[in-house]
Protein backbone atom coordinates (compact mmCIF):
# COMPACT_ATOMS: atom_id res chain seq x y z
CA UNK A 1 0.00 0.00 0.00
CA UNK A 2 1.38 3.35 -1.04
CA UNK A 3 1.95 6.25 1.33
CA UNK A 4 -0.82 8.31 -0.36
CA UNK A 5 -3.35 5.49 0.05
CA UNK A 6 -2.52 5.10 3.75
CA UNK A 7 -2.92 8.83 4.31
CA UNK A 8 -6.30 8.82 2.55
CA UNK A 9 -7.64 5.95 4.72
CA UNK A 10 -6.41 7.58 7.95
CA UNK A 11 -8.13 10.86 6.93
CA UNK A 12 -11.43 9.06 6.32
CA UNK A 13 -11.23 7.39 9.74
CA UNK A 14 -10.49 10.69 11.49
CA UNK A 15 -13.44 12.42 9.80
CA UNK A 16 -15.79 9.57 10.81
CA UNK A 17 -14.54 9.66 14.38
CA UNK A 18 -14.97 13.44 14.60
CA UNK A 19 -18.49 13.27 13.13
CA UNK A 20 -19.57 10.65 15.66
CA UNK A 21 -18.22 12.71 18.52
CA UNK A 22 -20.06 15.84 17.36
CA UNK A 23 -23.31 13.85 16.97
CA UNK A 24 -23.01 12.47 20.51
CA UNK A 25 -22.32 15.91 21.94
CA UNK A 26 -25.32 17.29 20.06
CA UNK A 27 -27.63 14.63 21.57
CA UNK A 28 -26.33 15.35 25.06
CA UNK A 29 -27.16 19.06 24.71
CA UNK A 30 -30.64 18.41 23.38
CA UNK A 31 -31.76 16.02 26.16
CA UNK A 32 -31.37 18.46 29.07
CA UNK A 33 -33.10 21.12 27.01
CA UNK A 34 -36.08 18.79 26.42
CA UNK A 35 -36.19 17.92 30.11
CA UNK A 36 -36.05 21.58 31.16
CA UNK A 37 -38.77 22.52 28.68
CA UNK A 38 -41.01 19.77 30.02
CA UNK A 39 -40.43 20.90 33.60
CA UNK A 40 -41.18 24.57 32.82
CA UNK A 41 -44.38 23.78 30.93
CA UNK A 42 -45.76 21.74 33.83
CA UNK A 43 -45.20 24.43 36.46
CA UNK A 44 -47.08 27.67 37.29
CA UNK A 45 -44.73 30.47 38.26
CA UNK A 46 -45.91 33.41 40.44
CA UNK A 47 -44.00 36.71 40.32
CA UNK A 48 -43.22 39.03 43.25
CA UNK A 49 -46.35 40.32 45.07
CA UNK A 50 -48.39 37.98 42.86
CA UNK A 51 -49.32 40.68 40.34
CA UNK A 52 -48.69 38.39 37.35
CA UNK A 53 -48.89 34.66 36.63
CA UNK A 54 -46.91 32.64 34.05
CA UNK A 55 -49.12 29.98 32.48
CA UNK A 56 -48.16 26.66 30.85
CA UNK A 57 -47.89 28.34 27.48
CA UNK A 58 -45.50 30.90 29.01
CA UNK A 59 -48.02 33.73 28.59
CA UNK A 60 -48.22 36.36 31.36
CA UNK A 61 -51.66 37.13 32.80
CA UNK A 62 -52.12 40.30 34.79
CA UNK A 63 -54.29 39.72 37.84
CA UNK A 64 -57.71 41.37 37.80
CA UNK A 65 -58.30 44.58 39.74
CA UNK A 66 -60.15 42.68 42.44
CA UNK A 67 -57.38 40.08 42.74
CA UNK A 68 -54.74 42.78 43.12
CA UNK A 69 -56.80 44.65 45.71
CA UNK A 70 -57.41 41.45 47.66
CA UNK A 71 -53.65 40.91 47.66
CA UNK A 72 -53.23 44.42 49.10
CA UNK A 73 -55.74 43.58 51.83
CA UNK A 74 -53.98 40.30 52.56
CA UNK A 75 -50.81 42.25 53.32
CA UNK A 76 -52.58 44.75 55.62
CA UNK A 77 -52.64 44.58 59.41
CA UNK A 78 -55.93 44.77 61.35
CA UNK A 79 -55.10 48.40 62.19
CA UNK A 80 -54.69 49.25 58.50
CA UNK A 81 -57.92 47.50 57.52
CA UNK A 82 -60.00 49.18 60.22
CA UNK A 83 -58.50 52.60 59.48
CA UNK A 84 -59.54 52.38 55.82
CA UNK A 85 -63.19 52.46 56.90
CA UNK A 86 -62.94 55.95 58.41
CA UNK A 87 -63.42 59.12 56.35
CA UNK A 88 -63.07 61.70 59.10
CA UNK A 89 -63.19 65.40 59.73
CA UNK A 90 -59.68 66.90 59.69
CA UNK A 91 -58.66 67.28 63.35
CA UNK A 92 -57.68 70.72 64.61
CA UNK A 93 -54.34 69.33 65.81
CA UNK A 94 -52.09 66.41 64.82
CA UNK A 95 -53.73 66.12 61.39
CA UNK A 96 -50.66 64.56 59.77
CA UNK A 97 -49.76 62.38 62.75
CA UNK A 98 -53.28 60.93 63.01
CA UNK A 99 -53.20 59.78 59.38
CA UNK A 100 -50.23 57.59 60.28
CA UNK A 101 -51.25 56.65 63.83
CA UNK A 102 -54.79 55.56 62.91
CA UNK A 103 -54.12 54.43 59.29
CA UNK A 104 -57.08 56.57 58.23
CA UNK A 105 -58.83 56.06 54.89
CA UNK A 106 -59.36 59.73 54.20
CA UNK A 107 -60.21 63.24 55.36
CA UNK A 108 -63.46 65.15 54.90
CA UNK A 109 -62.86 68.90 54.57
CA UNK A 110 -65.07 71.39 56.42
CA UNK A 111 -65.30 75.16 56.50
CA UNK A 112 -62.66 75.55 59.19
CA UNK A 113 -60.14 73.85 56.89
CA UNK A 114 -60.57 76.75 54.44
CA UNK A 115 -59.74 79.50 56.92
CA UNK A 116 -56.66 81.55 56.00
CA UNK A 117 -56.04 79.35 52.98
CA UNK A 118 -55.31 80.17 49.37
CA UNK A 119 -55.62 77.77 46.44
CA UNK A 120 -51.87 77.15 46.64
CA UNK A 121 -51.71 76.53 50.40
CA UNK A 122 -54.77 74.26 50.36
CA UNK A 123 -53.32 72.24 47.48
CA UNK A 124 -50.07 71.86 49.43
CA UNK A 125 -51.96 70.86 52.58
CA UNK A 126 -53.90 68.15 50.74
CA UNK A 127 -50.70 66.86 49.12
CA UNK A 128 -49.13 66.54 52.58
CA UNK A 129 -52.07 64.41 53.70
CA UNK A 130 -51.45 62.10 50.76
CA UNK A 131 -47.69 61.87 51.40
CA UNK A 132 -48.22 60.92 55.04
CA UNK A 133 -50.54 58.00 54.26
CA UNK A 134 -49.19 54.49 53.75
CA UNK A 135 -52.28 53.52 51.74
CA UNK A 136 -53.40 56.00 49.03
CA UNK A 137 -55.58 58.59 50.79
CA UNK A 138 -59.05 59.88 49.88
CA UNK A 139 -59.87 63.58 50.29
CA UNK A 140 -63.54 64.62 50.24
CA UNK A 141 -65.43 67.87 50.68
CA UNK A 142 -69.17 68.34 51.12
CA UNK A 143 -69.95 70.41 48.02
CA UNK A 144 -73.66 70.29 47.21
CA UNK A 145 -73.61 74.03 46.49
CA UNK A 146 -75.72 76.78 48.02
CA UNK A 147 -76.00 76.34 51.78
CA UNK A 148 -73.64 73.33 51.76
CA UNK A 149 -70.23 74.25 50.39
CA UNK A 150 -66.80 74.24 51.99
CA UNK A 151 -64.08 75.19 49.52
CA UNK A 152 -66.12 77.94 47.82
CA UNK A 153 -66.79 79.58 51.19
CA UNK A 154 -63.32 81.11 50.72
CA UNK A 155 -63.09 83.45 47.71
CA UNK A 156 -59.30 83.11 47.64
CA UNK A 157 -59.81 79.46 46.74
CA UNK A 158 -62.96 79.72 44.59
CA UNK A 159 -63.87 83.30 43.62
CA UNK A 160 -67.38 82.38 42.45
CA UNK A 161 -69.29 80.46 45.11
CA UNK A 162 -70.92 77.17 44.12
CA UNK A 163 -74.65 77.79 43.73
CA UNK A 164 -77.31 75.30 44.76
CA UNK A 165 -78.56 72.92 42.05
CA UNK A 166 -82.08 74.29 42.54
CA UNK A 167 -80.94 77.86 41.90
CA UNK A 168 -78.94 76.84 38.84
CA UNK A 169 -81.84 74.82 37.43
CA UNK A 170 -84.22 77.75 37.75
CA UNK A 171 -81.75 79.98 35.89
CA UNK A 172 -80.68 77.69 33.08
CA UNK A 173 -82.10 74.20 33.39
CA UNK A 174 -80.07 71.01 33.56
CA UNK A 175 -77.40 72.30 31.17
CA UNK A 176 -76.38 74.96 33.71
CA UNK A 177 -76.40 72.39 36.53
CA UNK A 178 -74.06 70.14 34.54
CA UNK A 179 -71.84 73.09 33.59
CA UNK A 180 -71.42 73.82 37.30
CA UNK A 181 -70.75 70.12 37.97
CA UNK A 182 -67.93 70.26 35.42
CA UNK A 183 -66.52 73.44 37.02
CA UNK A 184 -66.53 71.80 40.44
CA UNK A 185 -64.83 68.72 39.04
CA UNK A 186 -62.03 70.78 37.51
CA UNK A 187 -61.47 72.64 40.78
CA UNK A 188 -61.50 69.38 42.77
CA UNK A 189 -58.82 67.93 40.51
CA UNK A 190 -56.68 71.03 40.77
CA UNK A 191 -56.80 70.93 44.57
CA UNK A 192 -56.47 67.13 44.95
CA UNK A 193 -60.06 66.46 46.11
CA UNK A 194 -61.59 63.17 44.94
CA UNK A 195 -65.29 63.41 45.81
CA UNK A 196 -67.86 66.06 46.74
CA UNK A 197 -70.50 63.97 48.55
CA UNK A 198 -73.38 64.80 46.23
CA UNK A 199 -75.91 64.75 44.44
CA UNK A 200 -78.81 65.01 46.91
CA UNK A 201 -81.35 62.40 45.77
CA UNK A 202 -84.06 63.45 48.21
CA UNK A 203 -87.38 64.45 46.67
CA UNK A 204 -88.95 67.64 48.02
CA UNK A 205 -91.34 70.16 46.47
CA UNK A 206 -92.34 71.79 49.75
CA UNK A 207 -90.40 75.03 50.43
CA UNK A 208 -91.22 74.66 54.13
CA UNK A 209 -89.45 71.30 54.56
CA UNK A 210 -85.96 71.17 56.06
CA UNK A 211 -84.29 69.45 53.10
CA UNK A 212 -86.00 71.45 50.30
CA UNK A 213 -83.25 74.04 49.64
CA UNK A 214 -80.66 71.28 49.23
CA UNK A 215 -82.69 69.35 46.64
CA UNK A 216 -83.31 70.06 42.96
CA UNK A 217 -86.87 71.00 44.03
CA UNK A 218 -88.56 68.78 41.43
CA UNK A 219 -90.95 65.82 41.56
CA UNK A 220 -89.87 62.17 41.57
CA UNK A 221 -89.23 62.01 37.82
CA UNK A 222 -87.43 65.35 37.70
CA UNK A 223 -85.26 64.44 40.70
CA UNK A 224 -84.43 61.05 39.15
CA UNK A 225 -83.34 62.68 35.89
CA UNK A 226 -81.21 65.19 37.79
CA UNK A 227 -79.48 62.43 39.76
CA UNK A 228 -78.75 60.38 36.64
CA UNK A 229 -77.29 63.36 34.75
CA UNK A 230 -75.06 64.49 37.62
CA UNK A 231 -73.79 60.96 38.37
CA UNK A 232 -72.83 60.49 34.72
CA UNK A 233 -71.14 63.89 34.55
CA UNK A 234 -69.12 63.19 37.70
CA UNK A 235 -68.11 59.76 36.41
CA UNK A 236 -66.99 61.27 33.11
CA UNK A 237 -64.78 63.66 35.08
CA UNK A 238 -63.45 60.88 37.39
CA UNK A 239 -64.94 62.49 40.50
CA UNK A 240 -66.83 60.43 43.06
CA UNK A 241 -70.62 60.56 43.41
CA UNK A 242 -72.63 60.10 46.61
CA UNK A 243 -76.40 59.74 46.63
CA UNK A 244 -78.01 61.00 49.83
CA UNK A 245 -79.84 60.69 52.20
CA UNK A 246 -81.04 57.07 51.86
CA UNK A 247 -83.83 55.94 51.99
CA UNK A 248 -85.02 59.48 51.28
CA UNK A 249 -85.43 62.34 53.74
CA UNK A 250 -89.04 63.22 53.00
CA UNK A 251 -90.45 66.35 54.64
CA UNK A 252 -89.01 65.44 58.04
CA UNK A 253 -87.30 67.66 60.59
CA UNK A 254 -83.54 68.30 60.93
CA UNK A 255 -81.60 65.28 62.23
CA UNK A 256 -78.58 67.52 62.88
CA UNK A 257 -80.37 68.78 65.99
CA UNK A 258 -82.70 66.00 67.14
CA UNK A 259 -83.76 62.37 66.76
CA UNK A 260 -86.10 62.26 63.75
CA UNK A 261 -88.80 59.66 63.17
CA UNK A 262 -90.11 59.15 59.62
CA UNK A 263 -93.71 57.88 59.88
CA UNK A 264 -94.44 57.50 56.15
CA UNK A 265 -95.84 54.21 54.87
CA UNK A 266 -93.63 51.81 52.90
CA UNK A 267 -95.85 52.44 49.86
CA UNK A 268 -95.15 56.17 50.02
CA UNK A 269 -91.42 55.64 50.48
CA UNK A 270 -91.27 53.23 47.55
CA UNK A 271 -93.27 55.61 45.36
CA UNK A 272 -91.78 58.99 46.29
CA UNK A 273 -88.29 58.38 47.74
CA UNK A 274 -86.63 55.27 46.32
CA UNK A 275 -86.86 55.92 42.52
CA UNK A 276 -84.05 58.54 42.37
CA UNK A 277 -81.77 56.15 44.27
CA UNK A 278 -82.67 53.30 41.90
CA UNK A 279 -81.94 55.46 38.86
CA UNK A 280 -78.72 56.74 40.39
CA UNK A 281 -77.52 53.20 41.05
CA UNK A 282 -78.32 52.22 37.46
CA UNK A 283 -76.35 55.26 36.27
CA UNK A 284 -73.26 54.04 38.15
CA UNK A 285 -73.28 55.91 41.47
CA UNK A 286 -70.14 55.16 43.49
CA UNK A 287 -71.51 55.54 47.00
CA UNK A 288 -74.68 56.09 48.98
CA UNK A 289 -74.98 58.01 52.26
CA UNK A 290 -77.54 56.75 54.79
CA UNK A 291 -79.50 59.16 56.99
CA UNK A 292 -79.92 59.02 60.77
CA UNK A 293 -83.73 59.16 60.53
CA UNK A 294 -85.67 56.33 62.16
CA UNK A 295 -87.79 54.99 59.30
CA UNK A 296 -90.77 53.27 60.91
CA UNK A 297 -91.90 51.42 57.77
CA UNK A 298 -88.54 49.61 57.48
CA UNK A 299 -87.06 49.58 60.99
CA UNK A 300 -88.81 51.40 63.83
CA UNK A 301 -86.17 50.45 66.40
CA UNK A 302 -82.98 52.27 65.38
CA UNK A 303 -81.78 55.09 63.08
CA UNK A 304 -81.30 54.10 59.44
CA UNK A 305 -77.54 54.52 59.67
CA UNK A 306 -77.25 51.64 62.16
CA UNK A 307 -80.12 49.51 60.83
CA UNK A 308 -79.31 46.18 59.12
CA UNK A 309 -82.80 46.21 57.58
CA UNK A 310 -82.15 49.52 55.81
CA UNK A 311 -78.89 48.17 54.42
CA UNK A 312 -80.61 45.00 53.24
CA UNK A 313 -82.93 47.17 51.13
CA UNK A 314 -79.90 48.79 49.52
CA UNK A 315 -77.96 45.59 48.88
CA UNK A 316 -80.68 43.03 48.21
CA UNK A 317 -83.65 44.96 46.83
CA UNK A 318 -81.82 47.71 44.94
CA UNK A 319 -78.74 45.61 44.12
CA UNK A 320 -76.20 48.27 45.12
CA UNK A 321 -72.65 46.90 45.41
CA UNK A 322 -70.71 50.14 45.94
CA UNK A 323 -69.66 51.95 49.12
CA UNK A 324 -72.32 52.65 51.76
CA UNK A 325 -71.41 55.41 54.20
CA UNK A 326 -73.01 56.95 57.26
CA UNK A 327 -74.06 60.54 57.63
CA UNK A 328 -71.92 62.52 60.09
CA UNK A 329 -71.80 60.48 63.31
CA UNK A 330 -71.83 63.63 65.46
CA UNK A 331 -75.35 64.62 64.39
CA UNK A 332 -77.90 64.53 67.22
CA UNK A 333 -80.12 62.11 65.29
CA UNK A 334 -77.54 59.42 66.07
CA UNK A 335 -75.43 60.91 68.89
CA UNK A 336 -78.50 61.23 71.13
CA UNK A 337 -79.46 57.62 70.41
CA UNK A 338 -76.17 55.73 70.93
CA UNK A 339 -72.77 56.56 72.44
CA UNK A 340 -70.08 57.72 70.03
CA UNK A 341 -67.77 54.95 71.28
CA UNK A 342 -70.22 52.27 70.10
CA UNK A 343 -71.75 54.11 67.13
CA UNK A 344 -69.09 53.26 64.54
CA UNK A 345 -69.08 49.55 65.41
CA UNK A 346 -72.90 49.44 65.24
CA UNK A 347 -72.80 51.18 61.84
CA UNK A 348 -70.21 48.78 60.41
CA UNK A 349 -72.00 45.69 61.72
CA UNK A 350 -75.25 46.91 60.18
CA UNK A 351 -73.66 47.10 56.73
CA UNK A 352 -71.85 50.43 56.27
CA UNK A 353 -68.43 50.48 54.64
CA UNK A 354 -67.35 54.00 55.55
CA UNK A 355 -67.77 56.00 58.76
CA UNK A 356 -67.99 59.82 58.69
CA UNK A 357 -66.75 60.83 62.11
CA UNK A 358 -64.83 63.23 64.32
CA UNK A 359 -64.45 60.84 67.27
CA UNK A 360 -62.47 58.20 65.41
CA UNK A 361 -59.77 58.09 68.10
CA UNK A 362 -62.23 56.42 70.50
CA UNK A 363 -64.21 54.50 67.85
CA UNK A 364 -61.33 52.75 66.08
CA UNK A 365 -60.07 50.88 69.19
CA UNK A 366 -63.63 49.59 69.80
CA UNK A 367 -63.90 48.31 66.22
CA UNK A 368 -60.46 46.70 66.38
CA UNK A 369 -61.33 44.93 69.66
CA UNK A 370 -64.57 43.66 68.09
CA UNK A 371 -62.63 42.18 65.16
CA UNK A 372 -60.16 40.47 67.48
CA UNK A 373 -62.96 39.03 69.64
CA UNK A 374 -65.02 37.90 66.63
CA UNK A 375 -67.92 40.27 67.39
CA UNK A 376 -67.30 41.96 64.02
CA UNK A 377 -66.07 39.34 61.58
CA UNK A 378 -62.85 39.84 59.66
CA UNK A 379 -64.70 38.57 56.59
CA UNK A 380 -67.18 41.47 56.80
CA UNK A 381 -64.34 43.88 57.58
CA UNK A 382 -62.40 42.81 54.48
CA UNK A 383 -65.50 43.00 52.27
CA UNK A 384 -65.92 46.64 53.27
CA UNK A 385 -62.22 47.40 52.82
CA UNK A 386 -62.40 45.90 49.33
CA UNK A 387 -65.30 48.19 48.38
CA UNK A 388 -63.42 51.24 49.68
CA UNK A 389 -60.22 50.29 47.82
CA UNK A 390 -62.19 49.62 44.62
CA UNK A 391 -63.63 53.12 44.85
CA UNK A 392 -60.16 54.56 45.36
CA UNK A 393 -58.94 52.64 42.32
CA UNK A 394 -61.85 53.86 40.18
CA UNK A 395 -61.09 57.46 41.21
CA UNK A 396 -57.44 57.03 40.24
CA UNK A 397 -56.17 57.24 43.83
CA UNK A 398 -54.80 53.68 43.77
CA UNK A 399 -52.68 52.65 40.79
CA UNK A 400 -52.55 48.98 39.76
CA UNK A 401 -50.85 46.93 37.06
CA UNK A 402 -53.06 46.63 34.00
Amino acid sequence: MSFKTKSFIIGILLISLLGGTLYALSNQKEKPADSKSSQTSSETRVKTKETTIQTESSERRVLSVEEQLKQMIKEMSIDEKVGQLFLVRVPESNALEDIKNFQLGGYLLFGRDMENQTKETLTKKIAEFQEMSQTPFMVASDEEGGTVTRISSNKKIVPDKFESPQSLYKKGGMSLVLKETKRKSDIFKELGIHTGLYPVADVSTDPESFIYDRTIGLDVEGTSNYVVDVVKELKQNEIGSTLKHFPGYGDNRDSHTEIVRDTRSIEEIEKTSLPPFKKGIEAGADSILVSHNIVDAIDSEVPASISPKIHEVLRQELGFDGVIMTDDMDMAGLADFISQEQAALAALKSGNDLILSSTYSTQIPVVKEAVESGDYSEEQLEASVLRVLKWKYELGIIKLEE
